[in-house]
């Protein structure tokens, strides 16, 4: 209904009674075509080249999966795995079931192997790289331990490089303990060199004294120090002190009501990104995001950099400046991005604290309306630092992101340089756990789904797989993706099932991981999971009937087979409903929705085929 097709096809396989029931029950709006084979009279058997039914009463099948993949195969592998797969983890099985994933920074407490190792399987799907702290080797060094716990698990995991971006700063005083600046005093800024004292300091940045205008509020030290300009001229601001506090070196400046004529990339953003591209961290997040040119600044470096049909890293826009919201700056600036990052530091910092979570609100329900990834970040956990548990209200404050449908939770310092690295993102997970499993959640989730659009096929066949998976009760949705267009749609509906991404690509993979709800398959280059002469690398309980008869056939085995290696499916009648766009290969489309048991799609009601 929400795609205006002409005409609904039935298709069955024996008997009438379904497709009239669902054409009397479900009202088509359009044509209905039913399609049947021809059938044959003889137990279990029908003719014109379908396959023959290995059953002698039909809802009471003969052969059980495991039974068909025996004759088939022959004698099923046994023996223990080679891989170490996300299913084998036991004790944490729940992190797999979370749908809001974990960004984690690294830093001197989470550095090496085993600690990277701890946070993974606590609940870390991306991993950040803080480029204002610590050299580029370091970076690359930590990139390749990642991808050495990835190899282990053969789960993608996503790292996020993050720009520093500019620095605004004030100068020096000739005391080396600062200033302390009473209420209602003057005090200048100008671009002087020499030492402030307690009337004056250097600023040396130009480009804000020119953006400045009398009743523009400055902010110092992350707002300790509160002025309004009174005056300007064209080296200088002079400003009256409206808050009382101590001014000292090179601390920071935040201008929330000018537009800086600068750019977001200073020279060591350029390094630094040229860096990332070289090493291969699947996004960038820019900092100092005034307007949507920026975000167009750093696609064009990054197209300069990159060959043409080469993978480029996701790009995120950090939201921390108030001119986002300005018009529809925050509507064409995600637009233009691939994810977005609420930073509340800054963003509550320049903007009034009331008003903070207001615009998370408005910034989460944007991005889901574009079905771009977003991160709610900053000071989730700030108190697990230095405490193994967190406040009352940091719990729900971290709640309260999940409530308002974010992708992913971010933690900063609490991994990076805190005491208690792994316990803060396993409280983070336990957090996570405990709201999704409430049934206001998927609630608040359903009430806010994105209207389909109308024009666009991929839309409506997610949104009808999204109500298949719901009213078939089945464990997973399975798209097929080669960029990951298809899997974001799946994600923007929020399906009531986890959403298992196929792709050919690892890179696609790893970006696709920071999505809601999206559980990614690492895949061998080139294919859609994995390839027949694989099937050795697992042990299989229960193992995926049939042999391969065409693309669509072994693809289908292979989703069957990543929904084991999940842990996502347990039983040979488990359900998954699967999207894929035919002809394979073609980006963007989605036209099939299929559901198939977890035991092949070979086998249905317990009942497999022998082709």
């Amino acid at each position: 209904r929400g795609y205006s097709s002409r005409c609904s096809i039935i298709a069955n396989r024996s008997v009438f009674e379904l497709p009239i029931f669902l054409s009397l029950k479900m009202r088509f709006t359009n044509t209905v075509l039913l399609v049947l084979p021809i059938l044959g009279l003889s137990d279990g058997f029908v003719y014109k080249g379908l396959p023959t039914i290995a059953s002698r009463e039909y809802g009471k099948p003969t052969f059980t999966a495991l039974d068909v993949a025996t004759e088939i195969n022959g004698a099923p592998t046994t023996g223990t795995s080679s891989k170490t797969t996300v299913a084998s983890v036991p004790k944490v099985a729940q992190r797999w079931r979370k749908s809001t994933k974990q960004l984690i920074t690294l830093g001197p407490a989470s550095s090496n192997l085993e600690m990277i190792e701890k946070l993974f399987l606590a609940g870390a799907d991306v991993f950040r790289l803080n480029f204002s702290h610590g050299s580029q080797e370091q970076k690359k060094e930590l990139l390749d331990i990642i991808r050495s716990v990835e190899k282990k698990y053969a789960h993608p995991i996503g790292v996020l490089g993050d720009l520093q971006g500019p620095k605004l700063r004030v100068g020096e005083f000739s005391s080396k303990d600062g200033e302390i600046l009473e209420k209602g005093q003057t005090f200048r800024f100008d671009l002087d060199e020499a030492l402030g004292d307690n009337t004056r300091v250097q600023l040396p940045h130009p480009e804000i004294i020119q953006a400045s205008e009398v009743g523009h509020t400055l902010m110092v030290d992350d707002g300790k120090v509160k002025l309004t300009v009174t005056g300007k001229g064209d080296k200088y601001l002079d400003c009256n002190v409206d808050v009382r506090g101590k001014i000292s070196n090179r601390k920071g400046v935040n201008t929330p009501d000018s537009i800086l004529s600068i750019s977001p990339l200073t020279a060591k953003d350029r390094s630094d990104l040229e860096y990332m591209l070289g090493i291969g961290v699947d996004w960038v997040a820019l900092s100092f995001v005034q307007k949507p040119e920026d975000i167009e600044e750093i696609h064009e470096l990054i197209d300069a950099k990159v060959p043409a049909g080469d993978f480029k890293p996701c790009v995120m826009a950090k939201i921390e400046k108030p001119s986002c919201f300005e018009d529809d700056n925050l509507e064409r600036i995600v637009g233009l991005c691939d994810g977005i990052m609420v930073a509340r530091g800054d963003l509550g910092v320049e903007c009034p604290p009331e008003d903070v979570p207001i615009l998370q609100k408005t910034i989460i329900d944007e991005c889901r309306k574009q079905g771009k990834p977003v991160v709610v970040a900053t000071q989730m956990l700030e108190s697990m630092i230095e405490s193994p548990t967190p406040t009352r209200a940091e719990a729900s404050d971290v709640a309260t992101a999940i409530y308002d449908g974010a992708d992913a939770i971010m933690l900063s310092a609490e991994s990076a340089a805190g005491s208690y690295p792994e316990e803060s993102v396993a409280m983070q997970q336990r957090i996570i756990n405990r709201v999704e499993s409430d049934a206001h959640y998927r609630n608040y989730l359903d009430s806010n789904t994105p209207l389909i659009n109308d024009e666009n096929p991929t839309d409506a066949i997610i949104s009808a797989a999204r109500h298949v998976a719901k009213t078939t009760h089945a464990k997973a949705v399975v798209c097929f993706s080669l960029r990951g267009s298809t899997v974001l749609s799946a994600s923007k509906m929020r399906p009531p099932v986890p959403i298992l991404a196929l792709c050919p690509f690892k890179e696609t993979a790893r970006q696709l991981v920071l999505s809601w709800g999206v559980y990614p398959d690492l895949p061998t280059p080139g294919s859609y999971g994995y390839d027949d002469d694989e099937d050795d690398d697992l042990d299989y309980d229960k193992t995926t009937a049939g042999q391969a008869t065409d693309d669509f056939d072994l693809v289908l085995r292979n989703a069957c087979k990543a929904a084991l290696r999940k842990g996502l499916v347990t039983d040979p009648d488990d359900l998954l409903v699967l999207t894929a766009g035919l002809p394979f290969g073609t980006p963007g489309a989605a036209n099939v929705v299929r559901v198939v048991p977890a035991a092949g799609p070979s086998c249905w009601d317990g009942i497999c085929r022998i082709d």
